[in-house]
């Protein structure tokens, strides 16, 4: 009796498989051991999403910061360098059985911009409603862009 091609592919699939089920359940282990590590990193991170837009007046700066109050966020503007920064404390309520999901992201954050030469620094307003947290910087009275017109040779 002679083996075809055939015959042999399903004795080695079988082969296969028994012989890369150990590997098999350590990915699989690894893999999950991964995920449960990953949520809890990402529970201690926090970075809120910014904006930096330039108008006719200066720089406007308008940051997502749902969940916090104007006292857990502080604004310094020091050598051309705005910075904002704050603690999402964790509020975590008491819940029968083990979490399935967890999205909300707490902890320190802290967001920097370099401000150009032409902003205001003693100037800045920040406001903050509905979560949006808004910084105006004027620019300094008198500073005008310059158009630079290039030269043929």
């Amino acid at each position: 009796m002679t083996t075809t091609p055939q015959d042999f592919v399903p004795a080695l699939q079988r082969n296969a498989k028994h012989a890369f089920a150990p590997l098999q359940r350590e990915f699989n282990r690894f893999f999950d051991e991964l995920g449960d590590g990953f949520n809890a990193l990402t529970e201690t991170h926090f970075a809120p999403s910014m904006d930096v837009a330039e108008t006719k007046a200066g720089l406007k700066v308008t940051l997502e910061v749902p969940g916090l109050t104007r006292d857990q966020i502080q604004i310094t503007a020091e050598d051309e360098v705005l910075t904002v920064s704050g603690e999402k404390s964790e509020t975590r309520e008491k819940t029968e059985g083990a979490m399935r999901l967890t999205e909300r992201s707490f902890g320190r954050f802290s967001r920097s911009i370099y401000l150009p030469r032409s902003a205001d620094g003693s100037k800045i307003d920040a406001t903050m409603k509905n979560g949006v947290l808004t910084i105006a910087i004027p620019k300094r009275a008198g500073v005008e862009a310059k158009t630079i017109e290039i030269q043929s040779q």
